[in-house]
C-alpha cells in the first residue's frame, strides 16, 4: 500500500501571526540570515524564532514533542562531544547578532539531514514557515548542492510549510547559466 503524504492546502495553512518560525543555520552563520529572520518574526508577531543546526555526523535517535532531539554519533565508535563546542559557539554568535533586536529565539542542535530535522522542529513548535539562507558561491558550493541537493528544494518539496530563502550572496545574471537561457 502506497502512502500519499498530506498535501499543502488552505486548511493547512499556518497563520504567520502568532506562531514561530524555524530557521536553518549553519555553525558560522552571516548575521544577514539571523537578522532577516528576526525582522519577519518582528513584523508578524512570531512568539519565537527557532534556529536549528543539524549536524551531518551525527543521527537522531529520539525525537521530542517540543522538537528537540536525544542524538548520537554516526560513527558508533567514537567519543565525539565536540558538537557541544559548536553549539555553544553558534549560541554565542547568534546571541551577538541579535543583540540590537528584541525578539525571543532559541537555538536547537539536531542531527542528520538538515531537511528532515527542520520539517520535524517546524511540525513540533507549529512554525508558520522555515528560513534558510542560500549557499555561499563557488565550484565548491555548485559541487555540493549538486550531489547532496539545496536545502531549501528539499523543503518545498518535502513539507507543507512556506520556505522563505535569504540571499547570502548573489552573482552576475550574466555569470551564471538558466536552463532557459540554452
Amino acid at each position: 500500500m502506497t502512502r500519499t503524504p498530506p498535501q499543502p492546502a488552505v486548511s493547512r495553512i499556518t497563520p504567520f501571526a502568532g506562531h514561530p518560525l524555524v530557521v536553518g543555520v549553519e555553525p558560522e552563520p552571516p548575521d544577514l540570515l539571523p537578522l532577516t529572520a528576526a525582522s519577519l518574526a518582528a513584523a508578524t508577531g512570531a512568539p519565537c524564532v527557532y534556529f536549528a543546526y543539524a549536524d551531518p555526523a551525527r543521527f537522531t535517535v529520539q525525537e521530542y514533542p517540543d522538537g528537540t532531539v536525544r542524538h548520537e554519533p554516526v560513527d558508533a565508535d567514537s567519543v565525539d562531544d565536540s558538537w557541544s563546542a559548536v553549539r555553544d559557539a553558534l549560541r554565542a554568535r547568534l546571541t551577538r547578532a541579535l543583540a540590537p533586536v528584541a525578539v525571543p529565539w532559541e537555538l536547537r542542535y539536531l542531527a542528520g539531514r538538515p531537511d528532515r530535522a527542520l520539517t520535524h522542529l517546524a511540525r513540533a513548535v507549529d512554525a508558520a514557515a522555515i528560513v534558510v539562507g542560500t549557499r555561499a558561491p563557488g565550484a565548491g558550493a555548485r559541487i555540493r548542492e549538486f550531489v547532496e541537493g539545496s536545502v531549501a528544494v528539499h523543503l518545498a518539496h518535502h513539507q507543507h510549510r512556506p520556505v522563505i530563502t535569504v540571499p547570502l550572496s548573489v552573482v552576475d545574471w550574466k555569470d551564471t547559466a538558466s536552463p532557459w537561457d540554452r
